[in-house]
C-alpha cells in the first residue's frame, strides 16, 4: 500500500508539472510582422467603357442634282486633294437647260430693248400732249415689266449654270476616300434629299474614339482625363488618348442609358482605322509618383494580445502609421489624400524610404507544449504505454 502511494504521488508530481510547463508556455509569443517602405507609385481608379474608332473630321461628299453617274475618278482608299474631281455626272439635261435658259434671257433682252424705245416715245409725245397720260403710263408699265423679265431669266440662267457644275463633283478636303456608294451608270435622285456618294476622311493620323459611358460612371469623368484603350487587331498594343469632350445627351437602349465620351486617338503609325472596337480605361483619378502606403498599414493598431512585451508608443491624430524597431512600436501621425483602395497617398508626416509595419503574424508555438504533429523529439509521461519497439529506441 505504501509503494502504491509513492508511485501515485510521484505520478502526479510529474503530470503537475507537465501542466505548469505547458501553460506558462502560451504566454510566449515569437512576433513576425510585415513591413512596407514609404516610396512613389502611382494611384488611380478607372472607368472603363467600349466604343468605336473614326476619324476626327469626315465628310460625306453628295450631289445637289439628279442624273447618271458618267465618271467616277477616285476609289476606296484614294487620296485626295481640296477642289480634285473625283466623279461627273451625265450633263446633257443640265446643258440643254443653260441653253434654254440663255434662250429665254435673249428673248427678255430683246422685249426690253423694245419697250424701252417705246416709251421713250411715248414720253416725248406725252410731254408735247398728244398721247393720253394712260397711254404714257400704259407704256411705262409695259417697259418696267421687261426690265424685271431680264433680271429673272438672267437668275434662270445663273441657277442652270450652277446646277451644270454640280454635275462635276470635286473634294472639299484633303483627305483619304474611306467609302464609295456608287458605280459608274448608276442613277442618282436628289429630290428629297442629297445621295451620298462619298465618304472621305480628312486626316488619318489623327482619329478619336466615341465611347459609351454608363450613366453611374459618367459623374467621375471630365475632361483632359488619360485614357488607354486597345483594339482587338492590336491586342499586344495600348493606345494613349486623352477625354476632349463630354457630351450632354444620353441614350437610351434596352433601358440602359449611356452618354458619349469623345476621346483623341493619335494615330501616327495608322494602326488604328475607322470602325474598330475600342476597349476604353479612362483614369479618373489618376496621380504618377507620388508618396503612398499601403491601405492595411493605416488600418494597423498593435494590441498587447497582438504584441506580447513589446511596447506600443502611440500618438495623437486620426491616420497614423506605425514603425517597430528595439522592441517598441511607435506612431507616426500622417496626412493622407486620394486613395485606389489598394493604397494612399501620403501627403507628409513621415519620409521616403521609412519602414512601416502593415501586419503581424503571432506564432504561438506554446514553451513546453508538444508540437501538434510533426517529426521533432516529443515529451511524455515515463509511466505512458510504450508503442511497440519503443523500449529499444530508448534504450539505444
Amino acid at each position: 500500500m505504501k509503494r502504491k502511494i509513492i508511485i501515485g504521488t510521484v505520478v502526479a508530481a510529474v503530470v503537475v508539472a507537465c501542466c505548469c510547463v505547458a501553460f506558462c508556455g502560451r504566454d510566449k509569443h515569437e512576433i513576425s510582422y510585415e513591413t512596407a517602405i514609404v516610396g512613389e507609385g502611382n494611384i488611380s481608379n478607372s472607368v472603363t467603357a467600349t466604343g468605336t474608332i473614326e476619324p476626327v473630321t469626315s465628310v460625306d461628299v453628295g450631289t445637289q442634282v439628279s442624273g447618271i453617274v458618267a465618271k467616277l475618278y477616285v476609289d476606296y482608299n484614294s487620296v485626295v486633294k481640296k477642289g480634285q474631281v473625283i466623279a461627273e455626272l451625265d450633263k446633257t439635261n443640265l446643258i440643254s437647260q443653260v441653253n434654254t435658259a440663255k434662250a429665254s434671257l435673249n428673248n427678255a433682252q430683246s422685249q426690253l430693248t423694245y419697250q424701252k424705245a417705246n416709251y421713250n416715245r411715248y414720253s416725248i409725245l406725252y410731254k408735247k400732249g398728244l398721247v393720253s397720260a394712260d397711254e404714257y403710263e400704259t407704256a411705262l408699265l409695259a417697259y418696267r415689266q421687261a426690265q424685271d423679265e431680264v433680271k429673272q431669266r438672267r437668275e434662270s440662267l445663273q441657277q442652270a449654270q450652277t446646277n451644270l457644275g454640280y454635275a462635276t463633283i470635286t473634294s472639299p478636303v484633303d483627305g483619304v476616300v474611306l467609302s464609295r456608294e456608287v458605280e459608274e451608270g448608276q442613277t442618282v435622285a436628289a429630290s428629297f434629299e442629297t445621295p451620298t456618294l462619298f465618304t472621305i476622311a480628312q486626316d488619318l493620323t489623327d482619329m478619336r474614339v466615341i465611347a459609351d459611358v454608363d450613366e453611374a460612371d459618367i459623374g467621375e469623368v471630365r475632361e483632359g482625363e488619360r485614357v488607354t484603350f486597345t483594339v482587338d487587331a492590336y491586342p499586344d498594343d495600348t493606345f494613349n488618348g486623352t477625354v476632349t469632350q463630354v457630351r450632354q445627351e444620353g441614350n437610351t437602349e434596352d433601358n440602359v442609358v449611356t452618354f458619349e465620351v469623345v476621346i483623341s486617338a493619335p494615330n501616327k503609325d495608322l494602326k488604328l482605322k475607322p470602325g474598330l472596337t475600342a476597349n476604353v480605361t479612362i483614369y479618373t483619378l489618376d496621380k504618377q509618383n507620388v508618396l503612398s502606403v499601403p491601405n492595411k498599414a493605416l488600418r494597423f493598431t498593435p494590441t498587447k494580445e497582438l504584441i506580447g512585451d513589446a511596447k506600443v508608443k502611440d500618438c495623437k491624430g486620426k491616420n497614423k502609421v506605425w514603425t517597430f524597431s528595439n522592441n517598441v512600436f511607435t506612431a507616426h501621425p500622417v496626412t493622407i489624400g486620394i486613395s485606389d483602395g489598394i493604397n494612399t497617398e501620403l501627403l507628409g508626416g513621415v519620409k521616403k524610404g521609412t519602414k512601416i509595419v502593415t501586419e503581424i503574424k503571432v506564432d504561438q508555438n506554446n514553451a513546453g507544449m508538444p508540437p501538434m504533429g510533426g517529426d521533432g523529439p516529443q515529451e511524455s509521461s515515463p509511466f505512458a504505454p510504450k508503442g511497440p519497439g519503443q523500449d529499444k529506441k530508448n534504450k539505444k
